[in-house]
């Protein structure tokens, strides 16, 4: 049973140096997003080019949100966690700053 703790926890991927989780709350257009992030902000972010037929967002999406260095209201969309890693993210504690999810 502990084995395969350790594996999930391999499985997801979690915030590196500047990145942030965070939630879609809003889809602006033009492959741009309203994004709640963990630190309080609410971000405009975009899905980069090299993403954007990967990524397939929704609202209310748990995405890893990378914020711009010269503008921190802005960022971009790096990844997003699927129903399961939610799940993890939610029992592992990381998701308890966000008060409605």
């Amino acid at each position: 049973m502990e084995e395969t703790n350790s594996e999930e926890i391999g499985r997801v991927r979690l915030p590196q140096g500047r990145e942030i989780i965070g939630i879609i709350e809003q889809r602006v257009g033009g492959l741009r997003m309203l994004v709640r992030c963990l630190d309080g902000k609410t971000r405009n972010c975009r899905v980069p080019g090299r993403l954007r037929r990967k990524l397939w967002l929704r609202e209310g999406d748990v995405v890893i949100v990378e914020p711009w260095e010269f503008d921190d209201e802005k960022g971009d969309i790096l990844y997003k966690y699927s129903p399961t890693a939610v799940e993890w993210l939610k029992r592992k504690g990381y998701l308890d700053e966000i008060e409605e999810f």
